[in-house]
């Protein structure tokens, strides 16, 4: 018999939050450079976490995220010093998606608890839990500044573990990024990829146990 899951733990950035939504914010002033903008910063938000990781160079995510939006800035010929200041404090609020609420108090209310566990920092996490209206949301909001390592190191996925105090396989991780999910998995825990917009799987050696669009799919497995 498979361990009962007693806790679902989530991704926060593209998994609760809409990573989108600061640039959306500011579409009417980017106009047609909007997307490009969005897609560039999150490409390379993502790949500097894993290269600082690899390189043994940790700065907390915020930092990673102001580098990377000054690569997308520049590479959009936008180099704003007024806009990338108010594309920062946009990020920090990001708008959750419209499921997450219903879903996290649902899942509660069955007895379950539920947790982030994201690269961002306490302070990032804080805000747009709070932006969000989620405060009474969580039983532990994880952050990988205590062990100075991105994701996906497995360092990261047994922080749960330890801050929950149960196995990795009574642990349901939810993470929008097919590689956050493929590493959750090999590490033990039973990973739902949110495959939001039918990316392509990863060709990884551990793939999710299960693939949802929307997070309230979950209801119907807990």
């Amino acid at each position: 018999m498979p361990t009962p899951i007693q806790a679902y733990v989530f991704d926060a950035y593209g998994t609760l939050f809409d990573v989108a939504s600061p640039v959306q914010r500011h579409a009417a002033t980017l106009g047609a450079k909007a997307q490009t903008l969005a897609t560039v910063w999150r490409d390379r938000q993502l790949q500097y976490t894993w290269l600082r990781s690899l390189q043994g160079r940790y700065v907390d995510f915020e930092q990673v995220t102001a580098d990377a939006l000054d690569h997308a800035l520049e590479h959009i010929g936008a180099a704003d010093p007024d806009l990338r200041g108010r594309l920062l404090q946009a990020y920090a609020t990001p708008r959750c998606y419209d499921e997450v609420g219903t879903t996290l108090r649902a899942l509660r209310g069955r007895g379950l608890r539920t947790a982030i566990l994201s690269n961002g920092t306490a302070r990032w996490l804080d805000a747009a839990i709070h932006a969000n209206g989620l405060d009474d949301c969580f039983d532990a909001v994880l952050s990988v500044d205590a062990l100075q390592v991105f994701k996906p190191h497995p360092s990261v996925y047994r922080c749960a573990e330890t801050a929950l105090g149960l196995p990795a396989a009574a642990i349901s991780f939810q993470s929008s990024n097919g590689w956050d999910a493929c590493s959750a998995q090999a590490y033990g825990m039973r990973a739902v990829w949110c495959n939001r917009t039918g990316q392509t799987p990863e060709r990884l050696s551990a793939p999710p146990a299960r693939v949802v669009s929307r997070l309230d799919e979950l209801l119907d497995m807990a």
